[in-house]
């Protein structure tokens, strides 16, 4: 009598893999977002599926440390070693939002050295803005 082939995904023998497949991107995009509490970096292939992502508060900064430059820095050396390791050549930047780590992540992009296809700032800007409130009556 022949043996049940066993299933590779099935949780029972252990055969389950709990790594992703690093698939191979040569070009991608970088979305650095910048507050001033807090750097979030996160890298994109061209259809805009995540890759790899991280932050100032992952990278081990607490508190005020996280809004630092140096902090927003090493978020994006992170970021972008793991990518280099999967095999990006070029991006394309995308910087959003008011922060001290504005400058000095993208820095640490050009350091990198990954191509950049463009820098795009992408900060939402109001128009008109919203209705202020109404008068204080005394």
């Amino acid at each position: 009598m022949e043996k049940p082939i066993p299933k590779t995904g099935s949780r029972r023998n252990g055969r389950i893999s709990l790594r992703k497949i690093a698939r191979k991107i040569p070009k991608g995009v970088i979305h650095v977002q910048v507050s001033f509490n807090n750097t979030i970096v996160t890298v994109t292939d061209v259809r805009g599926r995540v890759v790899s992502r991280a932050s100032a508060g992952t990278c081990g900064f607490r508190g005020t440390k996280r809004g630092t430059p140096f902090a927003a820095q090493t978020a994006v050396e992170n970021v972008i070693r793991t990518v280099v390791e999967q095999g990006m050549q070029q991006a394309e930047v995308k910087i959003k939002g008011p922060g001290l780590g504005r400058d000095a992540a993208l820095r640490a992009i050009r350091r990198s050295g990954i191509l950049l296809s463009f820098i795009r700032d992408v900060t939402p800007m109001p128009h008109n803005g919203c209705r202020p409130p109404k008068k204080r009556r005394m």
